[in-house]
């Protein structure tokens, strides 16, 4: 598999570690969506924060949905995973590219701009949780650093990147979540952080052919315990019968109109882009189920 999410605990087993290689679904949104480079780092590091957040937290059917809302140019990223480790998300604004940082990397933080970060997991409850934070950094990694300090009271230190190439295809994706556990000395603490200050370069690294294995190793040491290797990838699970779903609920009126000036409906998915076409009959069909109750 090129695209996978590894589990690794450090030798005293204070510390816990995800680190993710994403290029793969990450080409896939970017494609889908037809993102241009400053709109593909936000949608990329939204789909591999949120993907590292889901293999930290989820089990059984559970998912989460993150939604970044700022007012930058992208406009809000809304992404979900579930526990099975399947991802889909999108910006509001696909073609959105920015003169270049004076390193020569994307101004990520511009393109996101202010606003606010929200959690929501659907743990299978009545209601779902929503947790919400500022945006404090607009580089993502940051941002979901400060909400699991926040919101989840968890000490947590986050690495996201996007490579995106001159034609605006991806050329590499990656990052890690890590997390202390209770025990975690405050001299281990330090030592890891300055083992992660001491990184190369996270794009360039996972350009070079540097594994979710190898990263693992340079932030919890040669001497770390990999737990669990899953794949990873970029899925929606929309379909004509969800759609024909939402439409029932919407009034008999709407239907009505739907059927009577439009002689039909074409619905498109905001996470796939994937069309469905209703015909006057299928909508008649729904508004008589509908009427029929």
């Amino acid at each position: 598999m090129n695209d996978y999410l590894i589990k690794a605990i450090n030798a005293s087993k204070d510390l816990r570690l995800l680190t993710i290689n994403g290029k793969d679904l990450v080409a896939v949104a970017q494609k889908r969506h037809d993102t241009w480079s400053a709109s593909s780092a936000v949608l990329g590091r939204s789909l591999l924060g949120t993907l590292l957040l889901a293999g930290a937290e989820l089990k059984g059917d559970q998912e989460l949905t993150l939604r970044l809302l700022g007012d930058g140019p992208v406009g809000a990223a809304v992404v979900t995973a579930k526990s099975d480790l399947t991802v889909k998300g999108y910006v509001q604004n696909n073609h959105v590219a920015l003169p270049a940082r004076e390193d020569g990397h994307i101004d990520v933080k511009k393109a996101v701009g202010k606003g606010w970060l929200q959690v929501t997991k659907d743990l299978g409850l009545k209601q779902p949780y929503t947790g919400e934070v500022p945006i404090v950094s607009g580089e993502i990694a940051e941002d979901l650093t400060y909400y699991l300090a926040k919101s989840e009271q968890i000490p947590s230190a986050v690495g996201l990147s996007v490579f995106v190439n001159p034609n605006d295809t991806i050329g590499a994706a990656g990052g890690f979540l890590l997390q202390a556990l209770p025990g975690a000395s405050e001299e281990l603490l330090k030592e890891t952080e300055d083992r992660i200050k001491s990184l190369p370069q996270l794009s360039s690294a996972f350009l070079d052919g540097m594994t979710p294995e190898d990263l693992a190793k340079k932030i919890l040491g040669d001497d770390c315990k990999i737990l669990e290797k899953d794949e990873v990838s970029y899925h929606c699970d929309c379909s004509k019968e969800k759609y024909a779903g939402m439409l029932a609920t919407l009034k008999g009126s709407q239907l009505k109109e739907m059927i009577d000036e439009d002689h039909g409906a074409e619905l498109v998915c905001n996470f796939c882009g994937n069309k469905y076409n209703f015909t006057e009959a299928e909508l008649q069909a729904i508004l008589d189920k509908k009427l029929e109750k």
